[in-house]
């Protein structure tokens, strides 16, 4: 399996800001998509920087980050010194009934990342999620223009190695990219195991399967598409020495440009066309009906987006833009973040039925109350015709 696999350093948090509530976020949204704004005291605010600049590469990137508003929610995962110094606040500042509304997930995060040249698109999902499901551990997965990332409670750390490692998945050790063991919130988390007390991990896809969509039906989920909404997946146009762009999920380019002595003493954001900046904060002012936004040190900004907003990026952007996806939404709002195998069991329920090939596109989007599943709109209307009934079988029965 031809997939190579790395630890991001540092903790992350995963945090729900319902859309009625979206307004009252939109300030610190763009102050965490912008690091420069670390040396601001927006407010009067006396927010240390010391504190807010950790998870920032020396360039002043971030690691990870993961923005997403769709019309479920608005789900936000960033490193947890943000989550604290500026999500927070706003959060204790709010009404009670208010605050109660936002969720900031108690488990602190790792970030996976994924390169994955290897592996077909039909399958690469279910292969990269399938081991660790089967091991019984949570996950959240986000497919980007170039790379995917999994979520995983830090607390998993050892049983995630040995699951990916049992697996035959090449990881790359590098001991200063992974998490400490001890993070901040793991003594208070509201989960305590990866799967239902006494009930051991399934021993099969199959058997995975199959639970998946029992307690999908269990809790009322039903897959459903947004009408006429429909995305395309690009990325910001890199501005190089020679004027060129990245390819397409290249499995060698994000590395190749962060080696190079340009790219180690360059800001990330003389990099990017400023253009896309101030066309992805107009499109969070405007609350889209979706964007995802994902920022990775050593990957250009990756953006998938309903097709309507194109038009304010200009020439930012790179990628199919002609390559029509549908979202095909699940409303997990029922289900504790500690489920495991929604990715893999719905993905893995796909590949099999549709016997897709290596040219089928699958891709998925972990949300913090939402798993979306993106396909081509012929791929979706078949997709939809194989989940529905599945779970109107189960309600019968």
């Amino acid at each position: 399996m031809n997939a190579q696999i790395s630890f991001l350093e540092g903790t992350y948090t995963l945090i729900h800001i319902p859309l009625d509530l979206y307004g009252l976020f939109l300030q610190p949204l763009l102050r965490v998509l912008v690091p420069q704004t670390q040396s601001l005291h927006v407010g009067g605010t006396t927010t240390s920087d010391e504190h807010v600049l950790e998870g920032l590469s020396p360039e002043k990137q971030h690691g990870f980050l993961n923005i997403s508003v769709t019309p479920l929610e608005c789900s936000v995962v960033c490193h947890t010194a943000w989550a604290e110094n500026v999500f927070e606040p706003v959060i204790k500042s709010l009404p009670l009934h208010k605050a109660k509304a936002v969720t900031v997930f108690t488990d602190s995060y790792m970030v996976l990342s994924v390169i994955s040249a290897g592996l077909d698109a039909a399958s690469r999902v279910l292969e990269l999620s399938s081991p660790l499901a089967l091991a019984g551990i949570p996950i959240f997965f986000i497919t980007t223009y170039y790379s995917d990332f999994i979520l995983v409670p830090g607390r998993e750390r050892h049983n995630v190695i040995k699951a990916l490692h049992d697996k035959g998945f090449e990881l790359s050790e590098n001991q200063s990219s992974f998490v400490a063991s001890s993070s901040r919130k793991n003594s208070t988390s509201q989960t305590s195991s990866s799967s239902p007390p006494g009930t051991p991990p399934p021993s099969n896809n199959d058997e995975l399967q199959s639970r998946t969509f029992r307690l999908l039906q269990k809790r009322s989920v039903a897959p459903y598409v947004d009408d006429g909404l429909e995305l395309v997946q690009c990325s910001g146009r890199e501005i190089s020495q020679h004027g060129d762009a990245y390819g397409h999920r290249s499995s060698l380019g994000r590395y190749h440009h962060a080696s190079s002595a340009e790219a180690r003493n360059a800001s990330w954001i003389d990099k990017v066309d400023p253009k896309l900046y101030t066309s992805i904060i107009s499109v969070l002012v405007s609350q889209p009906r979706f964007v995802s936004v994902t920022l990775a040190q050593d990957d250009p900004p990756s953006l998938l987006l309903d097709k309507t907003l194109l038009g304010m990026f200009s020439d930012s952007l790179v990628g199919d833009t002609d390559n029509i996806l549908v979202p095909i939404f699940l409303d997990l709002v029922n289900l504790p973040s500690e489920v495991t195998g929604i990715v893999c069991g719905v993905s893995g329920r796909l590949v099999d039925d549709m016997s897709m090939t290596a040219t089928s596109e699958l891709s998925y989007l972990s949300t913090a109350r939402a798993g979306i599943v993106i396909m081509p709109e012929a791929l979706s209307t078949r997709a939809l015709s194989i989940l529905r009934p599945l779970l109107e079988q189960q309600q019968n029965d």
